[in-house]
């Protein structure tokens, strides 16, 4: 079994570093200005080619992101019966849920769950 993944890693390895050096190699070696500029249609660009976003939908990404990470992490705990699992596991999953409520309340808190307009 561990030869296997020692194979199995050496070989991950061994295609990575092919892929660099194969990056590497055929890389072009002249940047042109000209193709990194913007283009709107062979007209000089009106504005800047960055347009401002708002930072309360950055906010909200990102909330989201953790607390679906979180869901990912709890949901497994829903699969097991209570008679399975042991005292240590039952203690953690109950601390980690614990620490999920203080962040949900600490975010209410702050209002960043409050859609600002």
């Amino acid at each position: 079994m561990k030869s296997t993944i020692l194979a199995f890693v050496v070989v991950l390895l061994l295609v990575c570093f092919l892929l660099v050096v194969a990056k590497s190699v055929s890389a072009r070696r002249v940047k042109d200005v000209e193709k990194s500029s913007p283009f709107e249609c062979g007209f000089d660009p009106y504005g800047s080619g960055r347009f401002p976003f708002s930072l309360q939908f950055f906010l909200v990404a990102i909330l989201f992101l953790l607390f679906d990470l979180e869901i990912a992490l709890i949901y497994p705990l829903a699969t097991f019966k209570a008679g399975y699992m042991s005292v240590s596991a039952s203690i953690s999953s109950f601390m980690f849920l614990i620490i999920v409520l203080f962040g949900l309340i600490h975010e209410w808190n702050e209002g960043s769950l409050q859609w600002k307009s």
